[in-house]
């Protein structure tokens, strides 16, 4: 009989415990005791197939952001290629390539994103410069390359964009706000209401050419009224516009989508733009890095350290901490960023050191590596059996704003390595 076919999960194991495998050989090499990431090229058709399901009339923009980190790549037969620049949400270039084939386009809200998109081969028209407050230098870059639209919220901006790319098409972006966000843009970025008709006739006065509305509700949104209002009011924009003479076809919607709620939250937003611009012939464009991102990426630490605590009466029931190679300052920053959770699966040891493990219910807290306090990974996780040092934790769904907001704090190396598995 043939073998039967792996799951997966399993075949992920599998690739996982050939590294670690890997990484005995030389036990005390750098990095045999530093995280790695497995990355899954056959998770984006999943979700790009789930986004035109339930989106269909919504051309996806996979953001990016400004803030450069490097990580060091590694392809599965263990040669060490190149480095890469990784921003927001995550810009693996594997990735970037996939979507591109995918026909995914770019939201770009940097110069050096723009650089690495086009460096690429992906034509400007597939870029949106969707930073609504941008220095002049990337501005100028961006009209240079061919780049023909972006966003703004506020009337300098609008005479940066007269000044030096009066021919770029320009999206206002309103305020648009989910209390309940894991991170609320509005508070930084959006026009509010009250201002966009004097944004709508300054832009008339200095003869430039708004295309459209954009906003977004808040990174990790969990409210799909939050979406129905934020369309309501971009529809009476786009009708003031029309009465001050512009021709308003291009809607953005933003991001904010999440795996576990994709499904409510696209449905509550389809049935907004149906009943609210049903009537217009209109472009909808949407922005859904973290939805494409996070599941690309499993990371995987090792227990460094473990401390039992004491049989005291005071101390039974806190639970006893392990350590493992990665924290908050590295790829585990959401948990102070946005109050992220994070759940991970026990990758015991295969040969059994030390003796048989204690069974049952287990308890612990999980630290990051650095010698600060604020760096806890998990206030508590349960396992079914006792987890020892040079075990190694698998957590799932890391794809995004990971790496790109990992930091080099206490010494702690950045450069992660990255394997891919298919």
């Amino acid at each position: 009989m043939g073998s039967m076919r792996m799951s997966p999960a399993e075949a992920e194991n599998e690739l996982i415990y050939q590294h670690i495998m890997d990484l005995e050989q030389g036990r005390y090499d750098t990095f045999s005791d530093a995280p790695f990431l497995v990355a899954h090229s056959t998770k984006l058709p999943e979700q790009n197939e789930r986004w035109r399901s339930c989106l269909p009339n919504v051309q996806p923009y996979y953001g990016q952001s400004s803030y450069p980190k490097f990580r060091l790549e590694r392809t599965v037969d263990t040669e060490f290629t190149r480095l890469s620049l990784a921003v927001k949400c995550n810009s693996d270039v594997h990735l970037l390539r996939s979507l591109h084939n995918m026909g995914v386009n770019f939201d770009c809200a940097s110069l050096e994103e723009i650089r690495l998109v086009l460096e690429l081969g992906i034509d400007p028209s597939r870029i949106i410069f969707a930073h609504p407050c941008k220095p002049v230098s990337a501005l100028e870059f961006a009209s240079q390359q061919g780049v023909q639209l972006t966003t703004f919220d506020n009337g300098d901006e609008l005479d940066k964009v007269k000044a030096h790319c009066p021919k770029m098409g320009l999206l206002l972006r309103i305020f648009a706000q989910d209390g309940g966000a894991k991170v609320c843009l509005g508070d930084k970025f959006g026009a509010p209401w009250e201002t966009t008709n004097g944004l709508l006739k300054k832009a008339k006065r200095l003869q430039l050419n708004i295309l459209g509305v954009s906003f977004h509700i808040g990174s990790g949104a969990s409210d799909p009224q939050a979406f129905a209002t934020a369309v309501k009011q971009a529809r009476c924009v786009f009708d003031e516009g029309a009465r001050l003479g512009f021709n308003m076809k291009i809607l953005d919607i933003g991001g904010g989508f999440q795996d576990s709620n994709f499904e409510p939250m696209a449905g509550g937003l389809r049935r907004a733009m149906d009943q609210v611009f049903g009537d217009l012939d209109a472009t909808f464009m949407g922005e859904p890095g973290r939805f494409y991102a996070a599941p690309y990426y499993t990371m995987v630490c090792r227990v460094i350290s473990r401390r039992e605590q004491s049989c005291h009466a005071a101390s039974r029931h806190v639970p006893d901490m392990l350590y493992q190679n990665d924290g908050v300052y590295g790829c585990f920053s959401s948990k102070w960023a946005e109050s992220g959770v994070f759940a991970p699966i026990h990758l015991p040891q295969r040969r059994n050191i030390g003796g048989p493990r204690q069974k049952g219910t287990h308890r612990y807290s999980i630290w990051g590596p650095t010698c600060d306090s604020v760096d806890l990974v998990a206030d508590e996780v349960v396992f079914s059996s006792e987890v020892r040092i040079g075990d190694w934790l698998k957590y799932p769904d890391m794809g995004a704003y990971t790496t790109c907001a990992s930091s080099q704090f206490n010494g702690f190396s950045n450069r992660y390595l990255v394997i891919y598995g298919d």
